[in-house]
């Protein structure tokens, strides 16, 4: 059965509460969790730093007193990675580096929230996006998820997992927030991870990032695909790509995830200066959301926007580079009490 397929058989299932579809069978759990637990052994390199707190306003040298416009708010949800796990300081995090070159691009300050939890699932984000709404200033003007490694590792329902995720893009999209997800990321990339480990975890994650588009674009946001987007890098240079453990990215690890999703989460709030226009020679273009929820998953750094149903704008968005913020954040008022 095609990606396209399964993608659209997962989506079905959370859209009208069936069990759906498992992404493993039966008869590999077995072996699954044997070479599981021989690679945690294996990657375990060291032990990654905790995520640093990355809150707080960015972009100060834009602020025009008296204008009356107000900061742009960024929000990041999900697991480990959306919280910068791995990295020592607050401005190598994936929040820090987004909203900072998102105060770049549109020339205004951007007040960054961040809830993400390491170790986090789907089923978590109905608690993070509860403390988003629930905060004084109001929603966020644009929310990114990261989110799924964590339910492919712990053998959730992909159906489950879709489900929770379209439930969570659902609140925040009624809320008047956009809404921008990088998708499960390839776990068969992961070094060292062995066969036949390597090839189901592949499978499992490209599946699970299909059906994720598909629920994503379907409740009105937009999706990036993480993919193997370090896979390469890591071949290149392992050492600089992932961090102490050699699991979760390193500093420049999670610039390259950056670089990735800005275009989109500026396109999102109409501040991307690129015209809006499909790159025929690029393969963009409009497809049926499935086999554009498809192709991405095989394609890191393809993002997917909803169009008429059931069509959906394939795009390879020019990647920018994302600088590391010079200083700490300036502090706000933005938290919850």
């Amino acid at each position: 059965m095609s990606r396209a397929r399964v993608a659209r058989r997962i989506a079905a299932g959370a859209a009208y509460g069936g069990g759906g579809i498992g992404l493993l069978g039966v008869a590999t759990v077995g072996v699954l969790l044997a070479e599981v637990q021989l690679a945690r052994r294996s990657v375990g390199g060291g032990v990654a730093p905790l995520a640093p707190t990355a809150d707080g306003r960015y972009g100060r040298s834009f602020e025009q007193p008296g204008s009356g416009e107000e900061p742009l708010r960024l929000a990041l949800l999900g697991d480990s990675t959306a919280a910068g796990q791995g990295v020592r300081r607050a401005g190598q995090t994936p929040g820090a580096l987004l909203a900072s070159g998102l105060s770049a691009v549109a020339e205004r300050p951007v007040d960054l929230r961040n809830v993400a939890l390491p170790g986090a699932r789907s089923d978590d984000l109905d608690r993070q996006v509860s403390l988003l709404l629930s905060a004084a200033g109001g929603p966020p003007d644009v929310c990114v998820i990261m989110i799924g490694a964590n339910d492919v590792t712990h053998r959730i329902s992909p159906t489950e997992s879709v489900r929770h995720l379209a439930a969570a893009v659902r609140r925040l999209r009624t809320a008047g927030a956009e809404v921008v997800v990088g998708t499960c990321p390839d776990l068969g990339t992961i070094e060292p991870v062995y066969q036949p480990l390597r090839w189901l975890a592949r499978r499992a994650s490209r599946q699970l990032a299909a059906a994720q588009t598909i629920v994503v674009v379907e409740q009105g946001g937009r999706t990036v695909s993480l993919g193997d987007l370090l896979g390469p890098e890591f071949e290149a240079n392992p050492r600089e790509m992932f961090g102490v453990d050699n699991f979760h990215p390193s500093a420049e690890g999670y610039a390259t995830a950056a670089m990735a999703v800005l275009p989109t989460v500026c396109a999102a709030l109409g501040v991307w200066p690129e015209e809006e226009r499909l790159e025929v020679d690029r393969r963009e273009g409009m497809l049926p959301v499935a086999k554009a929820a498809a192709e991405a998953a095989a394609e890191a750094g393809t993002e997917v926007t909803g169009a008429r149903a059931p069509w959906a704008l394939l795009r390879h968005r020019r990647r920018r580079r994302v600088a590391t913020p010079a200083e700490a954040p300036a502090p706000t008022d933005t938290r919850a009490p």
